[in-house]
């Protein structure tokens, strides 16, 4: 059990930061014209667009959509180890 819990945690890690630094990206201009900014992009959107379609931006330029996605995906991780807890034992 604890290397599927090591595992969730590494993934966990790996998308949480990807989120970040797209959303960190997104300050500074045309980071996200060169490859990884695109592939950060391809990676990150798909999962950030049915959040950004559910909550508006605030004032028309802050967008806290991102930060929800975050929370999400922390549930969703700690929703995971405990079902596979109480599969594995």
């Amino acid at each position: 059990m604890s290397q599927i819990d090591s595992i969730i945690n590494i993934l966990f890690n790996i998308y949480f930061y990807m989120i970040i630094f797209y959303v960190l990206m997104s300050w500074l201009p045309n980071v996200r014209d060169n490859f990884i900014g695109e592939l950060l992009g391809k990676l990150v959107e798909p999962y950030l667009t049915p959040f950004r379609k559910i909550i508006p931006p605030l004032f028309g330029t802050i967008d806290f959509s991102p930060i929800v996605a975050l929370l999400v995906l922390e549930l969703a991780a700690n929703g995971l180890r405990s079902v596979l807890f109480y599969l594995v034992g």
